[in-house]
């Protein structure tokens, strides 16, 4: 510090002498003078620092983090601290995770940080008054080029998770197959937010297709979003998934979409519960407790309707041939009903087969003809 005030050294030759930045440098020699001015220049000496009192974190938290920071593609930070939280209850955040990180020399997150999006103009008031849906094409699992289908169910009052599910690809089965089962865990919506799909939408204003007329018998209506920016909450789940789902199958090496779904339905209520949502301040979980307590709920329990699963299954009429047989895969089976009369074919989305006197009427009763079980 002499020989800087000398003119003797340069800053840069004084920080790089004491092993410091220039910026700490500056700091040193700011009291250095205090001290000249009161004299006490030849007993002074910088002040002790505080120190790294951090602890240590526990071996099975630093392998995780090798872990999820060494896949390719790697974890976000914030995940690895969800995943901590998750897994073994540690809980930390995503500065201390990119800290730690940086000192291990993993997966450094140097993407651009895009500046936080605004609130947006509306969102329904009433928990289960909409539903936003949606289905997301990507390549979800690890060393598979092939794009799976993500179905997701997202409610627009409390952004609460309420389905998410991969299926090989989107098709009507899949739809028959995952939306009942949201509605057996949640109830049901008194409407879903979704596109002009045609598995939804026909040109015809009168008419239903056949997932729209399965949502119609149990009073679930369909509201269409004009562009995929007016359902932006779904969209935005699909991107919350797409960076966080992929990384993690490939840290724990999941290939095959039963194990993926085996993970999403461990993720799903973390999630909801201890993840506060940006736009609300609050959890999904709290979201939920504080309109239900607010009776601010309009979810609906699943009915005791005999009709259930053959509502949700591809439907279609065929006639019954003159020798009493309807085909059933590659083979030909008896049914009780007249030659040439025409029956109801459904294909559940579990592979069973069934043959219905009449289409699903909430005035009558199922009257089925033919059981087919897949085997």
């Amino acid at each position: 510090m002499a020989g800087y005030r000398a003119g003797e050294l340069s800053a840069a030759q004084a920080a790089q002498e004491l092993g410091l930045s220039k910026a700490r440098c500056y700091k040193l020699y700011s009291r250095y003078l205090q001290a000249c001015a009161a004299g006490q220049a030849e007993t002074w000496s910088p002040r002790v620092s505080g120190g790294d009192h951090r602890p240590d974190w526990p071996p099975e938290v630093a392998a995780l983090l090798t872990r999820l920071l060494s896949s390719k593609p790697a974890s976000s930070y914030s995940a690895c601290a969800s995943e901590l939280l998750r897994r073994f209850n540690f809980k930390t955040n995503r500065a201390s995770v990119r800290r730690w990180a940086i000192e291990a020399r993993l997966a450094p997150d140097t993407r651009y940080k895009r500046t936080p999006k605004p609130v947006k103009r509306w969102q329904a008031l009433e928990e289960g008054a909409l539903w936003q849906y949606d289905v997301s094409p990507h390549a979800w699992l690890p060393d598979n080029p092939d794009k799976q289908a993500l179905f997701d169910l997202l409610d627009d009052a409390t952004r609460y998770n309420t389905g998410s599910r991969l299926y090989p690809a989107e098709t009507l089965l899949a739809h028959l197959d995952f939306l009942p089962r949201a509605f057996q865990i949640h109830g049901l919506p008194l409407t879903l937010y979704l596109d002009y799909h045609s598995f939804f939408y026909t040109h015809n204003p009168d008419a239903f297709t056949q997932l729209g007329a399965a949502l119609h018998f149990y009073g679930v209506a369909l509201r269409y979003a004009p562009t995929p920016q007016a359902k932006g909450k779904i969209e935005r789940r699909h991107d919350y998934w797409q960076k966080r789902l992929p990384p993690l199958l490939a840290a724990d090496r999941i290939l095959e979409l039963e194990g993926a779904n085996r993970l999403l339905d461990q993720l799903l209520p973390h999630v909801n519960q201890h993840e506060v949502h940006r736009e609300l301040g609050i959890t999904p979980e709290a979201a939920r407790q504080q309109a239900r307590a607010q009776k601010r709920s309009v979810l609906r329990p699943v009915p005791a309707c005999p009709w259930w699963p053959f509502v949700w299954s591809q439907l279609h009429r065929t006639r019954v041939g003159d020798d009493g047989k309807v085909p059933v895969g590659s083979q030909r089976m008896s049914i009780d009903a007249p030659p040439r009369s025409t029956v109801v074919r459904c294909l559940r989305p579990d592979g069973d087969i069934y043959y219905l006197r009449n289409a699903p009427d909430p005035k009558a009763k199922p009257i089925v003809l033919l059981h087919c079980p897949v085997f």
